[in-house]
């Protein structure tokens, strides 16, 4: 079993855990319905077809309402603090939560007092606490855009709005950028970049990159990143090594983008509806050399 925590936009939705399916176009947990468009509904989507897929359990989630204020997000690390040692899951994904470096602390160190450590992966506001903490290297993917990679590289960046302005995030300077973010300790085990060339990197280098197909029609829709996450959440919680799930989140995500056939009317959900294929042409027919890197 895996687990993603993360927040939703209704200020009033409460504290709620536990396993999640898709249904309908929408997240349902415990008696909760969340529409599926992008953030935190979109990865657990996503990751959830990854386990249909495989015919296992799907996702665990850990979920409240926060629309930016924090007051969500403070309970929500409060009651992950209180829970996750009496847990165990093979992955562990953290989304869209408030950063906050000493709640971000509290948590981690719960989860050093679970029996076994799972794979831990952190995206958008929860990987700005785990850099501003000095906690990057206790983390096995991060998933940044590349502007979230140029935060990562300077090691001055409290905040990814106040990356310094010399650091440039185009694509092309992305090997300098990695290079920087880990000789910083400001990344995780592996770096998985988004971008229109996707990069799988660890402190050697980039050790994949996928720029095919693509889909230009897919940049003006919300969440396709969100999808690439829950995708490495998916695939690490069902028991794929970390660096190949980092490799096969990628393809897959742009073959159900190609599959899609999107257009300006195109949502997220008609992208990760297309996963359970993708999933076995990738796997099925040739795709497991994404296994052995």
């Amino acid at each position: 079993m895996f687990a993603v925590v993360g927040t939703v936009p209704d200020d009033h939705f409460p504290i709620v855990a536990g396993p999640v399916s898709v249904a309908g176009g929408r997240i349902v947990l415990n008696g909760h319905e969340i529409d599926i468009n992008r953030g935190t509904a979109a990865l657990l989507a996503a990751a959830a077809m990854v386990s249909r897929y495989m015919g296992k359990d799907g996702p665990e989630a850990f979920l409240v309402g926060d629309t930016g204020r924090g007051k969500g997000s403070r309970k929500l690390y409060a009651h992950l603090e209180e829970t996750l040692p009496k847990r165990s899951y093979t992955s562990l994904t953290f989304h869209y939560i408030q950063p906050d470096v000493d709640w971000h602390n509290r948590v981690l160190f719960s989860v050093d007092e679970m029996a076994k450590r799972p794979v831990l992966i952190a995206d958008a506001g929860f990987m700005y606490a785990a850099k501003m903490s000095g906690q990057a290297g206790a983390y096995d993917v991060f998933t940044p855009d590349i502007g979230e990679l140029a935060f990562l590289a300077d090691e001055a960046a409290p905040h990814p709005f106040y990356t310094r302005g010399f650091i440039f995030h185009e694509n092309n300077r992305a090997p300098q950028l990695i290079e920087r973010a880990y000789a910083h300790q400001n990344a995780a085990r592996y770096l998985l970049v988004k971008g229109a060339e996707d990069l799988v990197a660890d402190k050697s280098g980039i050790l994949e990159s996928v720029s095919e197909p693509c889909i230009e029609a897919l940049e003006a829709i919300g969440g396709t990143g969100d999808i690439i996450t829950g995708l490495v959440a998916g695939l690490t919680g069902n028991g794929h090594r970390v660096s190949a799930a980092c490799l096969g989140a990628i393809h897959v995500s742009r073959m159900a983008g190609r599959m899609a056939n999107p257009n300006p009317g195109t949502q997220v959900f008609d992208i990760i509806r297309k996963i359970p294929d993708c999933l076995e042409a990738f796997y099925g027919a040739g795709g497991r050399r994404a296994t052995q890197l």
